[in-house]
């Protein structure tokens, strides 16, 4: 319903989440003086309280997603804040810098140590001292978003990767028996889901939040797509048995990725067989994946392309994959985007920065 409202501002709408999306305000003829956009959101506003008998949204409008975001989190709850074209680094710049998009307890720590707090700090900061400090991918794009710089558009229908469902807990939970009920209640939510679109899976996801705050994800890949809440709840099960959870947990999740329109397994095969096992710490700046019969890229990822040379991969979806061609002591490259299969286009290790010059 609340989808359906933000399609008739305009033709695009990107659903990020269950509850946010983006809408391409210009796209839909909309005047965008500052007067004109913010009677607009009081009246979106108003005809989703009315539409869903109660809910109440924020509403964030500037001129790109990184500031439309952070203006729906700034005035939170029942929100409404536009932020005038020309006046973004007046709004960043106060702001914590963990109010950057990315920017999480890992990084936000190590940009404290060197007396990175705010969004000022960070703008003073050079690209190389960025980079030197958390990565080129990752550095690079806090440079970008210190000075506002987001030309993003708004992409809309985007090809779903994953369904996943995730709960947090008031007390911390340590019983094994608990986490695994709870697990069994978290798959029955994701199958429903992804029998209700028609699709199935071929990776299984845990997110795992310890009693500290510390947030990791054990995943497993299978060798075909699957549909059925057993299978989902198995692999999960054996993903929680291979984690440490002294002290407790906070928060579980279980998620669905690899997504395909059909299912074509054994259908009286006692356990599912699995292929690959992959590990990730959320806070940690994203490696490169192994190579694998159909590249899987991520933002941030090293490549090397073979007539381009080396670059990072800027952002991924429907097939598609687009790389930046720079390194942390180049002028800003070249952007192409290519298949995601392109055969000339591959994973490759990060360069070590330390040993140049």
């Amino acid at each position: 319903m609340v989808m359906d409202l933000l399609r008739e501002l305009s033709p695009l709408v990107e659903q990020v989440s269950v509850d946010e999306a983006y809408v391409d305000l210009a796209a839909g003829g909309h005047a965008l003086d500052v007067e004109s956009l913010t009677a607009l959101a009081h009246d979106l506003k108003e005809r989703l309280h009315t539409a869903t008998g109660g809910v109440r949204g924020s509403v964030g409008i500037a001129s790109s997603k990184t500031l439309a975001k952070i203006g729906s989190e700034l005035d939170k709850p029942d929100g409404l804040l536009v932020i005038p074209a020309g006046s973004e680094l007046d709004v960043l710049h106060p702001l914590p810098v963990r109010s950057l998009p990315g920017v999480g307890p890992a990084t936000g720590d190590r940009l404290s140590s060197v007396g990175v707090r705010t969004v000022a700090d960070l703008h003073e900061r050079s690209l190389t001292d960025l980079v030197t400090l958390v990565g080129q991918a990752h550095g690079s794009g806090l440079y970008r978003l210190a000075r506002a710089d987001d030309d993003r558009p708004v992409v809309p229908d985007r090809e779903a990767k994953s369904v996943s469902a995730e709960r947090t807990y008031a007390t911390d939970l340590t019983d094994l028996a608990t986490l695994e009920h709870e697990i069994g209640s978290l798959a029955q939510r994701v199958v429903t889901r992804l029998q209700k679109d028609g699709t199935a899976g071929r990776t299984v996801t845990l997110k795992f939040r310890r009693y500290d705050f510390t947030t990791l994800t054990r995943s497993q890949t299978l060798t075909q797509p699957f549909d059925d809440v057993r299978t989902v709840a198995d692999v999960a099960r054996r993903l929680l048995a291979g984690i440490d959870r002294t002290g407790g947990v906070r928060l579980l999740g279980v998620g669905v990725s690899g997504l395909a329109t059909y299912v074509q397994g054994d259908l009286f095969a006692e356990d599912p067989e699995p292929v690959a096992d992959l590990e990730e710490d959320i806070d940690a700046v994203p490696e490169p994946e192994a190579v694998r019969a159909v590249p899987v890229w991520h933002p941030g990822q090293d490549v090397e392309h073979a007539e381009m040379g080396r670059g990072w991969v800027w952002g991924s979806g429907l097939n598609r994959v687009t790389v930046r061609f720079e390194g942390p002591r180049t002028a800003p490259g070249p952007v192409r985007t290519y298949a995601g299969d392109d055969p000339d286009l591959s994973p490759a290790d990060p360069p070590d920065w330390r040993s140049d010059g």
